[in-house]
């Protein structure tokens, strides 16, 4: 490999699947606070995200309904909010 072609903060870091308990270790420069123990024993930065390839259904072949924020609901409220001004 070239040298000086990663940052100096390069180094691996943990991704955890909210979705699922699917964790994987990859090589980042993403800063964080948060620790976890990886399956070698070992401390590495940690880093959670909503969706990955073990949660993600073009990857799982199962259909999910991912509503984390409640979209239906705030487009639902802005339709019904918009009616009532006509």
């Amino acid at each position: 490999m070239k040298k000086e072609t990663h940052p100096e903060n390069y180094r691996p870091v943990i991704f955890a699947d909210n979705s699922s308990s699917a964790q994987f270790l990859i090589g980042s420069i993403v800063k964080t606070e948060e620790k976890g123990k990886w399956k070698d024993g070992k401390e590495y930065d940690l880093i959670h995200v909503e969706i990955t390839s073990a949660s993600h259904p073009f990857y799982t072949g199962q259909e999910k309904v991912l509503d984390t924020a409640g979209r239906v609901e705030k487009f639902r409220a802005r339709q019904s909010a918009a009616k009532s001004k006509k």
